[in-house]
């Protein structure tokens, strides 16, 4: 039987939509990392704060390309937790596709 999530991610490839990195400057926040990893993020990407990852507006500045079309994450290995909780198809995922205008329906199979 196919794993549900796979095919979520299959349906919602996150290198040709990153709409989760660019949907609010409130997101990419820190809660449950540990300080080792967060000592890991180069400092220019993390909010003058340090409460979360810099963001320019509501697009985290270390999403790279552009949203709907393709993006990359440039500290994908380092990324926070919240970024890591965030799952293709996920109530998240839909919201922050929703308001860069994305399609929020499975793609045929």
């Amino acid at each position: 039987m196919p794993d549900p999530a796979a095919k979520a991610t299959a349906a919602f490839d996150c290198q040709s939509c990153g709409a989760c990195c660019a949907y609010s400057a409130e997101w990419p926040r820190f809660s449950t990392e540990e300080d080792e990893q967060l000592d890991r993020i180069p400092a220019e990407l993390i909010a003058a704060d340090q409460s979360g990852m810099r963001c320019e507006g509501a697009r985290c500045s270390a999403l790279t390309g552009e949203v709907g079309k393709h993006t990359a994450c440039g500290i994908y290995d380092l990324r926070p937790d919240v970024c890591r909780a965030c799952m293709p198809g996920g109530d998240d995922c839909l919201m922050a596709r929703a308001a860069h205008g994305l399609a929020l329906a499975n793609l045929p199979p």
